[in-house]
């Protein structure tokens, strides 16, 4: 819904604000009409094909939501109106025409800013907010692993692992999230030898047995969806003992196959207690910035409640996550909504946690 220039008259105010009154409050049941919600979003030819579905696109018309593709080779501010920028392209350049357009347009909600989004295009800061948090109640506690950021010259990796006391094996990670299938390729190393091998820059982690499962947290606002996914296999003290070398992974839980069906011992398939991921997810929204993101955690083996975040995707696969499409356009709506509320001077209803 867009926002009215002042010097509109105020009839013509009172007369938009009940429309929208009433489209929000129905639930924007009607198909697409003048005055609906309008999308902009700058995506990358593969996120468009796998997030924006036939029936995604059927769903948000039908809620009075249109999605408009930003044309990246004219002036952001000669397109629209747009109640919403949905965005994920890199280079500074595009970062800096949404930053400007955010200044020049406050009344259109960017998801999200881009400043926000790359604390989590660098694995050496996109932990950090998570182990700050330090995350531990009766449900459980959420760390991160315990990592080293390596960033030239290949030879010196052995003695900065010994220096730092990290324990093999280590998960070697790209330090840079660019978008590419690179950046998300990990690597495992066995020994002290092998890690001379490895390609700064990059991260270490100290590899976690987790019972070969993951939990992929989507969070879209207010919402979390969880599902599982198959993972690394455990690396029993043997292993470590008689395996050497670097084994070179790809992107591991989006490649494997969905673990919510398969036939798992309860104590690696149970999923994290909800009300320790729901505080996880609102600390970060606020501590990060962000409003669209998801989770990889994991639970260390043989515990029942000791939980790890060892990646951060912004605006992640959705595709795959359960109902997705009712998840997302009710949060494009919930938005909308605030957003009028907070003009037309009405408080805004806190959303149950």
């Amino acid at each position: 819904m867009r926002l009215l220039e002042e010097t509109q008259s105020e009839e013509e105010e009172e007369r938009e604000e009940t429309m929208v009154a009433q489209k929000l409050g129905g639930g924007f049941t009607q198909p697409m009409t003048k005055g609906g919600v309008v999308v902009g979003y700058a995506l990358t030819s593969k996120k468009i094909k796998s997030f924006l579905q036939p029936k995604l696109e059927g769903l948000a018309r039908n809620k009075g939501i249109l999605f408009v593709a930003i044309d990246q080779h004219r002036p952001l501010s000669d397109q629209g109106p747009f109640d919403i920028v949905l965005h994920k392209l890199s280079g500074k350049e595009w970062r800096q025409i949404l930053e400007d357009y955010r200044q020049t347009h406050p009344e259109v909600t960017v998801l999200d800013p881009p400043d926000a989004i790359q604390q989590v295009y660098n694995r050496q800061f996109m932990l950090q907010e998570v182990a700050d948090l330090n995350l531990s109640d009766a449900y459980g506690t959420v760390g991160v692993p315990r990592q080293l950021v390596i960033k030239k010259d290949p030879a010196s990796i052995p003695d900065a692992v010994n220096k730092a006391g990290l324990r093999l094996p280590l998960v070697a990670k790209p330090l840079v999230v660019d978008g590419s299938a690179k950046s998300h390729e990990l690597s495992l190393a066995y020994d002290q030898y092998s890690l001379q091998i490895l390609e700064p820059p990059l991260v270490l982690q100290e590899f976690v047995n987790h019972g070969g499962v993951l939990f992929k947290v989507y969070v879209v606002g207010e919402a979390i969806k969880v599902v599982r996914r198959f993972s690394l296999p455990d690396v029993s003290k043997r292993e470590l003992s008689t395996n050497a070398g670097v084994f070179r992974f790809p992107r591991v839980s989006c490649a494997a196959a969905s673990a919510d069906d398969a036939d798992l011992d309860p104590g690696i398939a149970e999923l994290p207690p909800r009300p320790l991921l729901e505080r996880l997810a609102r600390e970060l929204r606020r501590r990060l910035g962000l409003r669209l993101f998801n989770l990889d955690i994991i639970r260390e083996h043989g515990t029942r409640d000791r939980f790890y975040v060892i990646d951060i995707n912004y605006f992640p696969g959705y595709g795959k996550m359960p109902e997705y499409e009712h998840i997302f356009t009710d949060f494009l709506l919930s938005l909308v909504q605030s957003k009028y509320k907070k003009r037309v001077g009405k408080p805004v209803e806190e959303p149950l946690r």
